[in-house]
């Protein structure tokens, strides 16, 4: 029963974290409970404005200015403490470098915790979008260049779908469009294979579309399409066994993101947080 108890997962993390702030404790014993205090001074944030926006091209808005400055805090909070811990000494790196070291102080022990089959299904059960084979089409379409037809282009589009759905449609649907350089026929892409071709739009709302004659018009970045679906297939869901190593992979990084977090915060209430300037309703 003990063995079992060491080998989970949690107590891992917890030991590790007490290990932590025990170290910490340590290197700081007898020091006063009063946090440090950090001051985001305003030449400062109006620093990361002028960046944000050479970068960019346009001042960045409230939300955008809130997650540089607390990018900024971050940095100082694990700055400070890669110093309280000594990680400096005889290191030239700068200051961002401490703190990545702070940041992933955690990373090496948390990759030696070996989740048990039970966690490894429950977070495959709770990821599956992200382990499945995904599903596949295969279409043809028809291409309408809305720049060259203007404000006629959906009526044509119109007119050539009434067309084709009838017994008098041309055999050779190609002729009714206009030339289009990524071709007519797909067969078994991916929803993420049209995106590539087509944008997010044109492909999202090609899969929900059924197996049933000519429909449209779908629009995309490169006019109008007129689509004949032919087959489709849905997503499967992976079996564990087959892709064991990504699903451990992927839960160990997310363990290691939590904990990182976790002591982040924890690191972070011990200073008073100053950003001068700062009212609601402005990002400079």
């Amino acid at each position: 029963m003990l063995k079992k108890w060491l080998r989970e997962p949690l107590v891992h993390f917890l030991l590790i974290g007490g290990l932590l702030f025990l170290l910490y404790g340590l290197k700081n014993d007898g020091m006063s409970d009063v946090p440090d205090r950090i001051v985001i001074t305003r030449a400062s944030i109006d620093h990361l404005s002028d960046l944000w926006e050479r970068k960019r091209q346009r001042p960045p808005t409230d939300e955008e200015m809130q997650v540089l400055i607390e990018a900024q805090i971050r940095e100082e909070v694990l700055y400070r403490e890669a110093l309280a811990m000594g990680l400096d000494r005889k290191d030239s790196v700068m200051r961002r470098r401490l703190a990545q070291k702070m940041a992933f102080i955690t990373s090496d022990l948390v990759a030696q915790a070996e989740p048990g089959e039970e966690q490894l299904a429950a977070y495959l059960v709770a990821h599956a979008d992200r382990f499945s084979q995904p599903g596949h089409i295969s279409f043809e379409q028809i291409y309408l260049n809305a720049d060259r037809r203007g404000g006629q282009a959906q009526d044509d589009a119109r007119r050539m779908l009434a067309l084709l759905n009838t017994p008098d449609s041309p055999d050779d649907a190609a002729v009714m469009g206009d030339r289009f350089m990524l071709g007519q026929s797909f067969e078994n892409v991916t929803l993420q294979q049209v995106a590539q071709l087509f944008g997010k739009g044109f492909a999202e709302e090609l899969f929900v579309l059924p197996v049933d004659g000519w429909q449209g018009p779908i629009s995309s970045g490169y006019g109008l399409h007129l689509v004949r679906i032919h087959g489709k297939s849905s997503p499967a869901p992976l079996q564990l066994e087959a892709i064991r190593d990504r699903v451990r992979d992927a839960w160990r990084e997310e363990q290691r993101q939590a904990i990182n977090e976790s002591f982040y915060q924890g690191l972070r209430q011990r200073y008073e947080i100053v950003v001068e300037g700062r009212t609601p309703g402005t990002s400079r």
